[in-house]
């Protein structure tokens, strides 16, 4: 039986150009600024200024699926997960190396790809349906399933730009679902959404599955690798690193998130909102049981992180407080020190406060922390995106299937202020 998927030598090159004088920079990403600016200095000591760079999205990727597999594809940001999927998908073309598919392919990249603002949600199934490679014929019979899945009856003849964001992502990800290609790519959709339509999805992609069709899913939810793949890819840096049974990768990419470094230089990050300047946020550490670990924690393990700060002046009424927020940026869980009543002042000096949420509500994946000092109701200083938490799968939550529904909280959390 030939291969639904077969790989060679895949590779992905950008030229990435940068600006040498002076004018106005656009906009890029928090970690790019970071990446361009360490490689600034390096070049600045070996006397390189070249405007023009290459960077290797993906290098020497081999592999072969066989058909009916379901394959988990996993790594950290960066990694070259969804430029993998682009390619297979044929949105863009590799640089080096061969693709060979063996019947039709639907990918699902980013939800409500193909949608029209101005069109009714009817007008959208049909369109929609089309752009990801269904025929008319399909699209009809599948109709009602579509509308029943999504749950968006009563607004079937109203334009979806007027749909809360939840009925877009439901109607979007219900025409996709509905497809019937041998081959199903799919990039994170189980992200979007409430709990129940996230674990609606889910089931969704178990039965696609169990079908019989070759599915590629991309995903931080470990938990929701472990339970829909028979196969788990690990990518670092462009680069196949692991294949494999899903539990033994995912130990593997759990090992390996530990490694990374642990302390943050607050000093660094940029701020979003000026504050009164009576206070700074020093530095973040990731702690794990007391002792010095990185930043990922397995599931249901304490969540545990030491906020260094200086005070210039002193602050009455202050709050030193974390929010952790999806990568949608919905806020999940946050508390202060007011919640608590930790503290009643701080005088000018510097302090270490250890942050500890015993009971952890955050299922598998990754999450962005956010840290803040206010004081009498103002800002005194605070980073939105302070760092990047992994939630990996205990072996318990893999074995069991184990999942936590909940919505936005305000969990217990232990604040310990020490002056350093």
């Amino acid at each position: 039986m030939p291969s639904a998927i077969r790989v060679e030598n895949l590779g992905k090159k950008y030229i990435l150009r940068h600006q040498v004088g002076g004018g106005r920079h656009q906009y890029v990403a928090l970690r790019d600024v970071l990446a361009h600016k360490f490689k600034q200095l390096l070049k600045a000591k070996t006397g390189e200024n070249k405007a023009r760079e290459e960077f290797w999205a993906l290098k020497d990727v081999s592999f072969e699926i066989q058909p009916g597999e379901a394959v988990g594809i996993i790594g950290r940001n960066g990694a070259g997960k969804s430029t993998l999927l682009k390619l297979l998908s044929r949105i863009t073309e590799p640089s080096t190396g061969q693709i060979e598919l063996e019947g039709r392919i639907a990918s699902l990249l980013e939800v409500g790809t193909g949608f029209h603002p101005e069109l009714t949600g009817r007008e959208n199934i049909f369109l929609n349906g089309a752009v990801l490679g269904m025929t008319r014929v399909e699209i009809k019979r599948k109709f009602d399933e579509i509308v029943a899945f999504a749950e968006v009856e009563k607004f079937l003849d109203t334009p979806v730009k007027r749909y809360s964001s939840g009925m877009y992502m439901r109607l979007a990800f219900a025409v996709a679902a509905h497809l019937e290609p041998e081959i199903l790519v799919v990039d994170e959709v189980l992200a979007v959404g409430d709990a129940a339509f996230q674990k609606k999805c889910l089931g969704k992609m178990q039965q696609v599955g169990q079908s019989g069709r070759t599915v590629l899913f991309v995903s931080h939810n470990m938990e929701a690798i472990a339970r829909l793949c028979t196969k788990c890819y690990y990518l670092v840096g462009g680069q196949l690193k692991m294949t494999g049974e899903p539990r033994e990768v995912i130990t593997v990419y759990a090992e390996h998130a530990k490694q990374a470094g642990n302390e943050i230089d607050l000093t660094k990050l940029p701020r979003r909102f000026e504050g009164s300047q009576k206070g700074r946020l020093l530095r973040l550490r990731s702690l794990r049981n007391g002792n010095v670990a990185a930043w990922c924690y397995e599931y249901g393990a304490p969540l545990e992180f030491l906020l260094e700060f200086s005070v210039s002046a002193l602050l009455e009424e202050p709050e030193v407080g974390y929010a952790i927020f999806a990568l949608s940026g919905m806020e999940l869980i946050s508390a202060t020190t007011f919640q608590e009543r930790a503290i009643g002042r701080l005088d000018p000096g510097c302090y270490a406060m250890k942050i500890t949420i015993p009971d952890s509500p955050l299922n598998p994946g990754t999450y962005i922390l956010a840290v803040g000092i206010s004081a009498g109701g103002r800002n005194v200083d605070n980073i939105a995106e302070a760092a990047q938490i992994e939630i990996v799968p205990s072996k318990e939550s893999i074995d069991k299937g184990l999942n936590k529904i909940w919505a936005a909280m305000t969990p217990h959390t232990v604040f310990e202020l020490n002056r350093i």
